[in-house]
C-alpha cells in the first residue's frame, strides 16, 4: 500500500515555521503583506481566496482583500494593479483566476511587478525558472517539490511523466524537475499511447482536471504518484485526477485528495510572500 504524501500535515508544520519567521520580521519592523484581488463572484474562487486569507491570519501575515465587480473594465483592473505595484507596504500581489471574459488574463499577469508576482506566472519569472535562476516560482509546482524533498524523495535520474501542460502546473513543474536532473516527459491531450508512457514513470504527476483519469493500469508498480486534480464526481464528492482506491495498492507513494497538493499550494504562497518581504528590505 502506498505511503501517503501528507500535504496537510506538512503545511501545518510549514505554517508554524512561517509564524516564527513573521514574528521575527515584525520585531525588525518588517510586516509581510499580501494583496489578493478577486474579480466577480465565482464560488470556487471565493473558497480559494477565503482559505488563503485564513492561513495568512493564522500565521500573522497581513492580507489585503480586494473584491471587485465582475463588470470592472480591464483598464480599471490594470490601474488597481499599478497602484499595488507602487505601494511599498505590499510585498505580494495575487489576482485570482479565472477572470471575466472582458479581461485578458495574460495582460493582467504581465502587469504585476515580477518582484511582487507571488503566483510566479509573469513571463520574466517563468523565464528565470527555465534557466535555473528562479526568483518567483508557481506555488503548486513549488509545493510538489517541497513535499517530495520533505519525504526524502530525490528526482535525480528518475523518469518523470507529467500529464498536463498548463502554465500553472505542467510547464513550470517540468522546469523544476529538469533543474533537479530528472528525465522529464510532458504528456497532454495530443499524446499517443499515453498509458504506455505513464507506465514508464518513476514519478507520475496527474494535472489534467479530469476525475479518476489515471487508473491502476496506467501506473508502474512502486511509482511516486502526485495527484494535482480537484474535481467533483457525479455524486458531488471531491476527487482527484487519480483513481485513488485502485492506485494506492500499486504505487509506492501517493498524494491524497483532499489533503495532498492543495494545502501545499497555499503554504507556498505564504512562504513566497514572506521571502519577498525579506528580499525587499535587504535591497533597500
Amino acid at each position: 500500500m502506498a505511503v501517503k504524501l501528507d500535504g496537510k500535515k506538512l503545511s501545518i508544520k510549514l505554517a508554524n515555521d512561517l509564524q516564527a519567521d513573521i514574528s521575527s520580521l515584525k520585531s525588525q519592523g518588517i510586516v509581510p503583506k499580501l494583496a489578493v484581488i478577486l474579480v466577480g463572484d465565482n464560488q470556487a474562487s471565493r473558497v480559494y481566496v477565503r482559505n488563503k486569507h485564513r492561513m495568512a491570519e493564522k500565521i500573522g501575515l497581513e492580507s489585503l482583500d480586494l473584491r471587485l465587480s465582475k463588470d470592472i473594465s480591464e483598464a480599471e483592473l490594470l490601474e488597481k494593479i499599478a497602484s499595488l505595484n507602487n505601494d511599498s507596504t505590499i510585498n505580494g500581489i495575487l489576482v485570482q483566476l479565472p477572470l471575466p471574459d472582458q479581461i485578458n488574463a495574460d495582460r493582467i499577469t504581465k502587469a504585476i511587478s515580477p518582484k511582487k508576482d507571488v503566483d510566479g506566472f509573469h513571463p520574466y519569472n517563468l523565464g528565470r525558472l527555465f534557466v535555473n535562476d528562479p526568483y518567483a516560482i508557481p506555488c503548486t509546482p513549488n509545493g510538489i517539490m517541497y513535499l517530495l524533498k520533505s519525504y526524502g524523495i530525490s528526482v535525480d535520474g528518475k523518469n518523470v511523466v507529467i500529464v498536463g501542460r498548463s502554465k500553472i502546473v505542467g510547464r513550470p513543474l517540468a522546469a523544476l524537475m529538469l533543474n533537479q536532473s530528472a528525465t522529464v516527459t510532458v504528456a497532454h491531450s495530443h499524446t499517443k499511447n499515453l498509458s504506455e508512457i505513464t507506465r514508464q514513470a518513476d514519478v507520475l504527476v496527474a494535472a489534467v482536471g479530469r476525475a479518476n483519469f489515471i487508473q491502476a493500469k496506467d501506473v508502474k508498480p512502486g511509482a511516486i504518484v502526485i495527484d494535482v486534480g480537484i474535481n467533483r464526481n457525479a455524486a458531488g464528492k471531491l476527487v482527484g485526477d487519480v483513481a485513488q482506491t485502485e492506485v494506492a495498492p500499486i504505487a509506492g507513494y501517493l498524494t491524497p485528495v483532499p489533503g495532498g497538493v492543495g494545502p501545499m499550494t497555499i503554504a507556498m504562497l505564504m512562504k513566497q510572500t514572506v521571502e519577498f518581504a525579506k528580499w525587499s528590505k535587504q535591497k533597500k
